[in-house]
């Protein structure tokens, strides 16, 4: 029996758990595997997909299925299988076929299984994928395999505001439009989001909701720092993020993951 069993910590990965200089710091490992040791359940909720995580899941001791696509998918890394996974509907293309013509400079990223395709690549495209240092397919809308379990779009900020808007007045029924940073805009089915996600894993580990607590820099994190016992967020947030109030602890760059395991292993001493 360790002090942590029954509490599941779940943390966004990007400018979160994963630092300006492309690592996860030597203190957040130490600080998580001292975590698990003691029964706690630690785990990933990316807006990356399985293709654009897999090479970075060595590097993070998660002991539970990873949140993958903004939580349209439950990963289990240990065992190479999905748990469940989310798609976009059908109309999506003639959605965005749409969306295109009314904002022409868009680009967006299709995710088909381990496949990528793209739309329009522009300069916010290339530095995602160089970022994610994973290949793709640029492919016409109607050549894309489907299904798609999320699609980024990727512009400036200026103009990802109005095709955000203008999805939510035209198909808001039909997805989830949120920004994961300023440049993308990620679309998933409705309902599927980290939050439902956390809570979806949290029921099939048998964690109970008072001990469940996330930590999010972003607005796609919102839906799970809504469902966390204590929302936590590093202090270099999005204003959306620190104007929603969350518990701020220091820094991606300053572990702030570690910080957080102190605070609970405070909370549960």
């Amino acid at each position: 029996m360790g002090k942590f069993d029954g509490v599941l910590l779940a943390s966004d990965y990007d400018d979160t758990l994963y630092g300006t200089d492309m690592t996860v710091s030597a203190e957040n490992v130490k600080a998580i595997e001292y975590f698990t040791a003691q029964g706690g359940t630690f785990t990933v909720a990316t807006g990356r997909a399985h293709r654009t995580f897999e090479a970075q899941a060595p590097k993070v001791p998660c002991n539970a299925p990873v949140i993958l696509s903004g939580g349209a998918a439950l990963y289990d890394f240990r065992t190479g299988r999905y748990v469940c996974e989310t798609f976009l509907p059908h109309r999506v293309k003639e959605d965005l076929k749409e969306l295109c013509s009314v904002f022409p400079s868009l680009g967006f990223e299709a995710y088909h299984g381990d496949d990528i395709y793209v739309h329009n690549p522009n300069a916010v495209t290339m530095r995602h994928i160089c970022r994610a240092q994973v290949d793709f397919v640029e492919r016409p809308i109607d050549k894309m395999s489907e299904p798609w379990s999320k699609v980024i779009l990727q512009q400036e900020h200026e103009i990802l505001l109005p095709a955000q808007s203008y999805m939510l007045e035209h198909w808001g029924e039909h997805y989830e439009v949120i920004f994961s940073n300023p440049v993308l805009l990620e679309l998933t089915c409705k309902g599927s989001n980290k939050g439902g996600m956390v809570l979806r894993l949290a029921e099939m580990l048998g964690i109970s909701r008072e001990h469940i607590y996330c930590v999010g820099d972003n607005q796609n994190d919102i839906p799970m720092l809504s469902v966390s016992a204590i929302p936590f967020a590093p202090s270099g947030c999005a204003p959306e993020v620190r104007a929603w109030g969350p518990r701020l602890v220091g820094s991606c760059d300053e572990s702030c993951i570690a910080q957080i395991i102190g605070i609970l292993d405070e909370r549960y001493s």
